[in-house]
């Protein structure tokens, strides 16, 4: 009961404030159970505090609650907890909310969910995404995305929110595999393995430049045919008139633009074939390469190679650097000398470029090689139907000299060609040299000639001296000459080594063989032959093979005195010119049986020693010796077009009979009357013949007559040129005393020979 009471007088305020609790007893347990006492106990239902008008409490004064002032939603999300409170001492309050955490804005510097909303970090000042997401990401160059190999990973947002973790799953650009058909570098495109670019161009196509981009330059590039491969030059021509006009006859024909290994000037640089290489401009850097010749035609040739406007030697096998494989290099080459033995050198060179790739992004390329082939022009004589653009005479100062060349001069002005006057003792102007050239295809369609004067191969101890002028005086810019005998061949056949013993029977095609720039037409005989290594040197240029005739019956032995050529409105489009001598007689003996035997021919005329040559009609048939040589004559001429025929396949419809006689000079045959056959063919519609000095019956001289209607269906004039003193009584007539540059009209390359 004594706790009851105390409680009372606590409730009542009857407890004192200091001094002795109430009793005297006043140990630790004096408030014993009163924690005990139920409230209701206090001012019970018996009035004990009643109302007596006292305050009540509102909580028991020092008792704790659960406190939160957040609100109630978040209480216990995230970060956010209940606090507690004491009650005041007079029960009256609560005390602060102590410990409570309430929402906050949400930040991801923490690691919880800071504004109590069930979720950690999604959103704040500082967060960088919603912790747990996922997004796509790719790190290589946008425009690869998707592309190729390429292909885009994903994020995951980290647990702070504060940023994304690494790119997963993406795959990048990487270097090309040109070995795969993957798009290793994301680019759209899977190209091949680079090649190495091992292209040698060449004039494959002939039109007179090297053409990079013409597929038709690298078509059989390795063959030389009727419609492929490539020409150069022998360059031994004398550009700049470096070489000397006097001197030894080796000194002479040892100078020429190749005695040097430089470029002499643009004319040379024109004589000179172009080799290409096709620019790699992908070429890594330690590419390399070089150009090989083949043998033996690797010692007939020589190259250069340009660098920058320069030109330089360029010994094959020498290295080509990367820098000029990039850029492309050029080169020039050029024959040394003229094809001499085909049994050494045919004229034909395979030239190789060899190329290392070097290390490309994926490992070493592959080089290669690449061969392109080439043939040196052939020297070819020229025929008859290629019109005169320059005549040769020599010049003497004399009466007969006069007459001869004024009479040429006369011939001549109606073909536009010039007159080049050789001065030198012998009047042979055929004889001791011959006009023949080389030609290479030249931009526009064009052809780029050297021409090539041969000196005679006449040698009896000594070359014939006035065949020096190939050297001396004609030998200059795109003019050439050369020099080709053998000094063991027989004096006594010397003759033969003349060029009035070498013409060209035009072109024509016969028994499946075609000629397209004729062939050389030779006097020679099994126990009488010109020098076999100048015609073996012919024969090896392989395109206008010998034809040969008996002149061993003739005194000079020359084709000049019985055949020549003229073109013709006919399917071979040309008609050879042949000797008759029958005809001769049988025109003289029908003058004679028409009363006309008195008249005379050669009048005015002497042979040398002063003896009159004048005889008349009836003398010269009554002349055993003109009469049996000249049937003699007819026999041999008649071997010569069998011969002719058998080669050609000549027709007698297409041989013109040219009348004259002959007569017996130390046992062999010659001219009695100028041999008209022996003239110079100037053009199309000009034969320049000797004067025959016939007999003129009713005011025309009978031959001139003959000649000039045999010669009319054909288009041709005949123009007399006064030859008697000078040439025709010293046992030769107007071809052997004049010379002819033609111009080049077919391009050899085509022949297919």
């Amino acid at each position: 009961m004594r706790k009851v009471l105390v409680a009372a007088a606590v409730a009542w305020g009857l407890v004192a404030c200091s001094g002795a609790e109430l009793g005297d007893d006043t140990d630790d347990n004096r408030y014993e159970g009163i924690d005990d006492l139920d409230p209701g106990e206090v001012g019970g239902s018996d009035g004990v505090g009643g109302a007596g008008g006292s305050e009540s409490m509102l909580c028991q004064p020092g008792s704790t609650t659960s406190c939160y002032t957040g609100p109630p939603a978040t209480q216990g999300v995230g970060v956010c907890v209940p606090g507690s409170q004491v009650c005041a001492a007079d029960g009256q309050s609560w005390g602060p909310c102590d410990g409570e955490v309430t929402p906050t804005q949400e930040v991801c510097s923490t690691e919880g969910d800071d504004d109590c909303d069930g979720m950690t970090n999604e959103d704040g000042p500082d967060c960088a995404c919603t912790p747990g997401s996922v997004i796509d990401c790719y790190s290589g160059p946008p425009s690869t995305k998707n592309v190729g190999i390429c292909q885009a990973g994903t994020q995951t947002c980290n647990t702070d929110g504060d940023g994304y973790g690494p790119c997963l799953g993406e795959a990048l650009p990487q270097a090309e595999d040109c070995n795969t058909a993957a798009d290793e570098d994301c680019d759209g495109a899977t190209p091949p393995c680079p090649e190495a670019t091992v292209d040698l161009r060449v004039d494959n196509n002939r039109n007179g430049q090297i053409d990079l981009t013409d597929p038709t330059e690298d078509s059989n590039e390795h063959l030389f045919t009727a419609s492929s491969g490539a020409v150069f030059l022998a360059n031994i021509d004398d550009d700049q008139n470096a070489c000397p006009t006097s001197g030894s006859d080796s000194a002479l024909a040892n100078c020429d633009d190749t005695t040097d290994t430089y470029v002499n000037g643009n004319d040379d640089l024109l004589d000179l074939a172009r080799i290409k290489t096709v620019p790699w401009p992908d070429a890594p850097s330690d590419a390399s390469g070089y150009i090989t010749v083949s043998s033996p035609g690797s010692n007939y040739v020589r190259l250069f190679k340009k660098s920058g406007s320069n030109w330089s030697v360029y010994t094959p096998g020498s290295n080509l650097s990367s820098s000029e494989i990039q850029a492309g290099v050029e080169l020039g080459i050029e024959g040394l000398d003229i094809i001499r033995d085909d049994t050494v050198w045919s004229g034909v060179v395979d030239l190789t470029l060899h190329l290392d790739g070097g290390t490309g992004p994926n490992g070493p390329l592959s080089g290669g090689t690449d061969t392109v082939r080439m043939r040196m022009s052939p020297m070819m004589f020229r025929h008859h139907l290629e019109p005169v653009t320059t005549y040769y005479v020599t010049y003497f100062n004399s009466t007969a000299s006069a007459a001869f060349r004024n009479d040429l001069a006369t011939a001549s002005s109606a073909t536009g060609a010039s007159v080049h006057n050789i001065y030198e003792s012998d009047q042979w102007t055929q004889d001791f040299f011959e006009t023949a050239y080389m030609a290479m295809p030249a931009a526009g369609g064009q052809q780029h000639v050297i021409d090539v004067n041969v000196r005679s191969a006449n040698y009896t101890g000594q070359l014939r001296t006035a065949g020096r002028v190939v050297y001396t005086d004609l030998r200059g810019k795109d003019v050439a000459g050369i020099t080709h005998y053998d000094p063991s061949h027989s004096n006594e056949m010397d003759t033969l080594n003349s060029f009035g013993n070498l013409e060209t029977i035009p072109p024509y095609s016969y028994n499946g063989q075609s000629w397209p720039l004729g062939r050389v037409l030779r006097g020679s005989h099994s126990s009488f032959y010109p020098d076999t290594d100048f015609d073996h040197m012919v024969q090896s240029q392989g395109v206008q093979d010998i034809v040969e005739v008996d002149t061993s019956w003739l005194l000079v032995a020359h084709v000049d005195e019985t055949l020549s050529f003229i073109k013709a409105n006919t399917a071979r489009g040309w008609v050879a010119l042949v000797n008759d001598a029958p005809l001769a007689k049988t025109m003289l003996q029908q003058q004679q049986a028409a009363g006309w035997g008195w008249k005379e021919m050669f009048v005015g005329k002497y042979w040398s020693g002063s003896v009159p040559a004048a005889v008349s009609i009836d003398e010269v048939l009554a002349d055993t010796d003109v009469m049996n040589d000249s049937a003699w004559a007819a026999v041999k001429v008649d071997e010569q077009i069998n011969d002719l025929k058998a080669a050609t396949g000549l027709t007698n419809g297409e041989l013109v009979s040219i009348p004259f006689l002959h007569w017996e000079s130390s046992g062999w045959s010659v001219a009695y009357q100028p041999g008209t056959v022996n003239g110079i063919y100037l053009s199309d519609s000009v034969f320049a013949a000797p004067d025959p000095h016939g007999p003129v019956i009713n005011g025309a001289d009978i031959f001139k007559t003959q000649m000039t209607d045999a010669l009319q269906p054909f288009g041709v004039n005949v123009s007399w040129i006064e030859d008697w003193d000078l040439y025709h009584r010293l046992l030769g007539e107007v071809h052997c005393g004049t010379n002819a540059t033609r111009q080049v009209v077919s391009k050899w390359w085509e022949s297919g020979l």
